[in-house]
């Protein structure tokens, strides 16, 4: 196995229930796959840059046998892609099929393919990475499928230190004097968006004025001591030391415990809902359309919640999620709930917020440095 290359990884909110670095990461070693009803046991699988990828797992060959899959996307969902291809190798269309991985900063992932850079299957954290590729490398009907295109949710939660050392029970606790905040840039991360729009919207969601929303976010900018280039490096300077509360999506925090780190993390009474979108590219080969199927199934919805994310198919069985803050009930009901689509869709949002010089969210990061 060569070494992993590292370069560029209406207003209201309702109740939503349901029943190391900034550099690009290529493939490493598979996590475990699980499927809707009996988690499948994996062995360790390779991969190499260049688009060498995952060996198959069975001698005989399946009807996209030889081809290789390139996956762009952002770098948070890098060990549930790594447990979803394990999995597919296993079935009749992955038998024979070798996958590559880049995985970086949403925005900058989405830029690179926008570039040129190969790739069959792109999974970032927001969808104007994906429209950014609309025509010219994505089809505009991307979205058309019963999830509009997507293919895992999250919420935004707070980490904090072991044993929760600064007592954070929710946003309010974030702007109190001497409290360092990690967050990541929203200039290249997707992860970034979802967390500031969080913290803005907690203030709407208590009643809250939008002049007092952005006074919150003036005072919440103070507070931050990092701001990473992507999510997945946000965590990883967390977990080095710095800071005393992470923002992160839920499946990062439940993601990062799986792997043995010391943290907690608190799911305030407000969050954002996290939606992530995936899509194949105009290029795509036969593989890369019957593993978008595959994340899509039982089995592939059931293999991201093993990972801590939630799936969008609600039908699924989810079963125990080791790292959750309550393993047989993983993903609990956020009593106030804000969505994209309360306020006004990406478009609006990102006019409004990360405008360059005149968004809400940019005018605050200048003023406070």
């Amino acid at each position: 196995m060569k070494p992993t290359r590292l370069g560029s990884s209406g207003r209201g909110a309702g109740p939503w229930t349901w029943g190391p670095t900034a550099g690009r990461m290529r493939r490493g070693v598979p996590l475990i796959a699980a499927g809707a009803a009996v988690a499948l046991a994996v062995a360790a699988c390779g991969g190499s840059s260049g688009g060498g990828g995952s060996a198959a797992a069975s001698s005989t060959p399946g009807p996209n046998a030889g081809q290789t899959v390139a996956i762009v996307g952002y770098s948070v969902p890098k060990p549930a892609y790594d447990a979803l291809e394990v999995a597919f190798l296993k079935t009749d269309a992955g038998k024979g099929v070798k996958f590559s991985e880049t995985f970086g900063a949403s925005g900058t992932e989405s830029k690179a393919v926008a570039a040129g850079q190969k790739a069959d299957f792109v999974a970032f954290s927001l969808d104007p990475d994906v429209t950014r590729l609309v025509p010219k490398f994505v089809d505009a009907s991307w979205n058309s499928d019963a999830n509009k295109g997507q293919i895992s949710d999250s919420v935004v939660v707070i980490a904090v230190r072991k044993g929760n050392p600064l007592h954070i029970t929710g946003w309010d606790d974030l702007i109190k004097p001497g409290v360092k905040i990690v967050t990541p840039d929203p200039a290249s991360s997707g992860s970034a968006k979802w967390n500031i729009l969080a913290a803005y919207e907690h203030i709407i969601a208590e009643g809250g004025t939008d002049a007092d929303a952005q006074a919150y976010l003036t005072s919440f900018f103070k507070n931050v001591v990092s701001k990473p280039s992507s999510g997945a490096e946000a965590t990883t300077t967390f977990t080095a030391g710095t800071g005393d509360v992470l923002i992160s999506y839920e499946n990062e925090a439940i993601g990062a415990r799986q792997k043995g780190t010391s943290l907690d993390y608190v799911v305030p009474k407000e969050s954002f809902l996290i939606e992530n979108p995936v899509a194949v590219t105009l290029t795509a080969n036969s593989a890369a359309k019957a593993f978008l199927d595959f994340a899509r199934s039982d089995a592939g919805q059931a293999i991201f919640a093993s990972k801590g994310f939630r799936p969008v198919d609600k039908n699924v069985t989810v079963g125990t999620v080791q790292g959750a803050n309550d393993p047989s009930k993983p993903f609990p009901t956020v009593a106030k709930l804000t969505t994209i689509k309360d306020l006004g869709g990406w478009t609006k949002v990102n006019k409004d917020f990360f405008g360059a010089d005149t968004g809400i969210v940019t005018k605050i990061e200048n003023a406070t440095g």
